[in-house]
């Protein structure tokens, strides 16, 4: 009996010591590998901004993080209603129920009395139905619009307040939309001075940058009034503002849909497909990207 006693006395102080002194495996816990902050950038070109879509669907579907989204024109539209719920699902849903007339408010008395023959309050509606948050820091995603500032030709870059708000300036396109007053300025489409605004990314301190530029083809032989002359003289801004810019990306997106109408709402499908194809084609080169940039930091510590 005394014995056995002893054989259990022995046991519980084995199984309180192994409890109460870390092992040697546990005390070599392995540290977690660090990871770039990622920018997607979105280009603007009109109805071309369906292959953003596209884009953004092939980068959830590749388990791609997307950590910031900056977006011109319609960048700033697509952008917005992604980094509100993370969903591409969703955006897809609605770029395919999209209409002109959802957000083209077009009207005789804007032409003769205004400074636009739009005035962008459709616009501004239809994001207030798809993003029910009012201000950008409510995003999920961190995110900015870029728009220019008419009176002094600047850049602006909005990163806060009104979501709905800051989408409607980023896309007025001169001539088509009526400028926005908007944080005291009187501001147009982000094209006219930037296109591609990688810069901002790289500002808001992105690690790597992926670029998509929707505007690469500015050939249009089908110019026939003078919507398609404003948007045509637009495309060949943005497309000659983006020119250096883009090549500051680490990765570069280039859906091949340069024959897409600026306005042509037709061909939603083929755009966000080519966006899916472009973007997987790059899926090794963001990976690349990606494992380069993890192996310098540890190679730093």
């Amino acid at each position: 009996m005394k014995h056995r006693l002893l054989i259990w006395i022995s046991v519980m102080s084995l199984l309180l010591m192994s409890c109460s002194v870390p092992s040697k495996t546990d005390s070599r816990q392995p540290v977690d590998s660090p990871r770039p902050q990622i920018a997607l950038v979105l280009g603007g070109g009109a109805a071309r901004g369906f292959a953003h879509v596209g884009v953004i669907r092939a980068l959830e579907q590749e388990k791609i993080p997307v950590d910031l989204i900056v977006g011109t024109s319609v960048g700033s539209l697509i952008g917005a209603i992604y980094a509100h719920d993370r969903n591409s699902f969703e955006l897809e849903w609605t770029a395919f129920s999209l209409e002109k007339d959802q957000i083209f408010d077009y009207g005789l008395l804007n032409a003769l009395t205004g400074m636009g023959l739009a005035k962008g309050e459709k616009l501004e509606a239809f994001v207030k139905s798809k993003v029910p948050v009012a201000n950008i820091e409510e995003l999920q995603i961190p995110y900015a619009a870029v728009a220019t500032d008419l009176n002094r030709g600047m850049k602006i870059v909005l990163d806060k307040g009104s979501v709905a708000k800051a989408v409607r300036a980023s896309s007025a396109i001169p001539g088509v939309f009526q400028p926005v007053e908007h944080q005291g300025k009187l501001l147009v489409d982000g094209g006219v001075i930037d296109n591609v605004p990688v810069s901002v990314a790289r500002e808001k301190g992105a690690d790597i940058v992926i670029a998509v530029d929707i505007g690469q083809q500015v050939n249009n032989f089908n110019i026939s009034n003078v919507i398609d002359v404003m948007l045509q003289a637009i495309t060949i801004m943005g497309a000659e503002n983006a020119g250096v810019r883009k090549r500051e990306a680490d990765i570069l997106i280039a859906p091949q849909i340069g024959d897409v109408g600026m306005l042509d709402f037709t061909q939603k499908k083929r755009c966000m497909q080519a966006g899916i194809e472009a973007t997987h084609k790059m899926i090794p080169e963001i990976r690349s990207k990606i494992d380069a940039w993890r192996k310098n930091k540890l190679a730093q510590r």
